[in-house]
């Protein structure tokens, strides 16, 4: 009967559904002492069980929050603010018959109890300009992270306790052999997805790229998804089934089959027009769509800066 949902000044609401009341809210800056990273507040809120955790930035001490869901008292917090937050969102797994809080940020990727914060493992990566973006990708053992500028880390999860090690790394934009050496994925916004023995993700000049799960091996890249070869180069992959739905940095919805054979484009089509200036200028112009679709009920629905819009994926009668 709640939603919950965070500004980019971090302005946290739990909004009634009925009736749009605001419940209780919380200030990251006021109440935590929280410095506003560069490009805003964007992690997302995660509900888990009577929780509601939060990617803060607090001082000191409370880069993660966990509150009451119905009440916003403070359950516990977690994680020196000794550097920025980062962008992207909490999530939870299962490893080693135990639930897990991943919260990947600029200097590592670090394991809680979501019950207590307590720490069960972290592993130092530094990612610069604090763009962690993309979400944490898990399938066991293994998970994976990706940054434009710290580049790719695999690690793999302990099976008879929480724990985790590297297990391979690519290089990212803030590494001298960048361009130089392929084996890797340096992803700005999107998040790749894993499906069986291999890993597919768009890097940051925009070629969708096939890796080895275990390895971190190239085995395919190609321009095709997006076009061309452009920096900051995007896309936001959602698995349907044996395909995938792609939402390009340009507008389009793509759907296609990706496999180590290659990438299998089955059809097209314009959904809404880039709006966003960037500085490096693309096919369509010195604009971008870089707003993650939501799926439900057999619809897409998208934004840009001027409007939002909902479309039927239901199979013609």
């Amino acid at each position: 009967d709640r939603v919950y949902a965070v500004g980019a000044m971090g302005n946290l609401l739990a909004v009634n559904v009925a009736d749009g009341s605001v419940l209780w809210q919380k200030d990251y800056v006021r109440d935590f002492n929280a410095a506003i990273p560069s490009w805003g507040i964007s992690g997302a809120p995660l509900v888990d069980g009577d929780r509601l955790i939060c990617l803060v930035g607090g001082e000191p001490d409370a880069k993660v929050v966990a509150f009451d869901k119905l009440t916003g008292e403070v359950l516990w917090q977690a994680l020196s603010s000794d550097w920025e937050p980062g962008y992207t969102a909490p999530i939870i797994v299962d490893a080693a018959g135990t639930r897990q809080l991943i919260i990947w940020h600029p200097r590592a990727i670090s394991s809680l109890d979501p019950e207590t914060g307590a720490v069960y493992w972290e592993v130092p990566h530094v990612v610069d300009m604090g763009m962690t973006i993309p979400t944490a990708v898990h399938s066991n053992p293994y998970m994976f992270v990706t940054s434009q500028y710290g580049g790719a880390r695999m690690l793999r999860l302990a099976e008879s306790h929480p724990d985790a090690a590297l297990a391979w790394e690519g290089v990212g934009q803030s590494d001298p052999e960048s361009g130089r050496i392929l084996d890797t994925l340096d992803s700005v916004i999107g998040t790749p997805v894993i499906q069986g023995d291999y890993l597919y993700g768009v890097d940051s000049y925009g070629a969708l790229r096939c890796l080895e799960l275990r390895t971190g091996r190239r085995v395919w890249e190609t321009d095709a998804l997006i076009g061309a070869r452009y920096r900051h180069g995007t896309a936001f992959i959602v698995r349907h089934g044996d395909r995938y739905f792609i939402n390009t940095d340009g507008g389009d919805l793509v759907i296609a089959r990706l496999s180590p054979e290659g990438y299998d484009e089955i059809s097209r089509t314009r959904l809404i027009d880039p709006t966003s200036p960037v500085t490096h200028r693309r096919a369509q112009g010195p604009v971008v769509h870089w707003s993650h679709p939501a799926y439900a009920n057999r619809h897409i629905v998208t934004r840009n800066d001027e409007e939002i819009v909902r479309f039927s994926l239901a199979a013609a009668p």
